[in-house]
């Protein structure tokens, strides 16, 4: 029988917070991380897969994203509260351990758990992004740098007011799934930087484009620019700067993220290595910054393969899995 995907809200530091979930869990837990302009939805097809696989697959919306509440007061929305959010998930629904699938900023408050909370994560799975203990920021890039103009309080709140939610959607889907990094040029602005006619990739449906607009009608887009683009991350507080989990990477080769020189020079080193030891990138020749999406059974299959190696429990059933 196919499983379908269902929703719940828990009550989490204060605010009611949307999540996804599907999955009886007999070989154990995945909690998914999203990034912007993404929500729950951006993973429903690594969920379905992973029930499949016998996990239990749990995608929060973050607190002003999607179908979660958003914090009172922007003040309240800091990196930090994102790690205990996902931490208090997991107390909730009384789960001991979890592998992380997370992806974009989402990226930072998994690290951030697994660094600060070893014995609650058996893995950790990202795109495009990998093990990092400090951010490594951004350089040689011009004033128009998509980051450095929604980082400007009110710019991106203008670019994005002249338009309704579905065409913002649509413009930052094709900007991000392009290999070149989003610059705009003087007298231009982010969103100036896609035709209205330009059609969305094809392996997104306007089905799917319905989805994330009504998710962001919902929530606006406030909290989404507040973090990552506004608040400065803060070092967790952990033990030791080292990853002592497997952890696996993948990435779109197309992504526009390797044209940051900084990233690419730290996913050759030692530095690297030496936080992680127990990693393994993965490169997908035709994939994009939403590689999950695009390339759904490619990345599931990656994905379970990854499990199926690291599983303390289940191998037996996961041989059975055809993803």
């Amino acid at each position: 029988m196919n499983q379908e995907i269902e929703h719940s809200y828990l009550p989490i530091r204060g605010l009611k917070l949307h999540i996804a979930h599907i999955g009886k869990g007999e070989v154990g837990t995945l909690l998914f991380v999203h990034g912007f302009p993404e929500v729950w939805y951006s993973w429903r097809h690594q969920m379905v897969a992973a029930a499949a696989a016998g996990f239990r697959a749990i995608a929060p919306d973050f607190p002003g994203y999607g179908l979660s509440e958003p914090p009172a007061d922007l003040a309240q929305a800091s990196w930090e509260c994102l790690m205990e959010s996902l931490l208090a998930i997991l107390d909730s629904l009384a789960i001991s351990k979890v592998f992380l699938v997370a992806k974009d900023f989402g990226v930072k408050p998994a690290f951030d758990l697994a660094l600060c909370h070893p014995e609650r994560v058996s893995g950790v799975v990202t795109f495009g992004v990998p093990p990092l203990v400090e951010s490594l920021g951004f350089s040689g890039l011009p004033e128009g740098f998509y980051i450095y103009r929604w980082r400007e309080p009110g710019r991106a709140e203008s670019d994005f007011g002249r338009f309704d939610v579905r065409r913002i959607m649509h413009t930052i889907y094709i900007l991000f799934s392009r290999s070149e990094v989003p610059v705009a040029k003087e007298g231009q602005e982010i969103m100036d930087l896609v035709d209205e006619s330009t059609p969305m990739p094809d392996w997104f449906s306007e089905e799917d484009l319905s989805a994330y607009t009504n998710l962001y009608e919902k929530s606006g887009f406030i909290t989404a620019l507040q973090i990552p683009y506004r608040t400065k991350p803060a070092k967790a507080e952990y033990a030791k700067p080292r990853f002592e989990m497997p952890m696996f990477v993948i990435m779109g080769q197309k992504d526009y993220i390797l044209k940051f020189a900084a990233l690419k020079d730290y996913m050759s080193s030692e530095k690297l290595k030496e936080i992680a030891p127990d990693h393994e990138i993965t490169y997908i020749p035709e994939g994009s910054h939403f590689v999950q999406e695009q390339f759904p059974e490619l990345v599931n299959q990656l994905m379970i393969d990854f499990l199926r190696e690291h599983s303390s429990k289940g191998v037996a059933q996961l041989d059975k899995v055809t993803v």
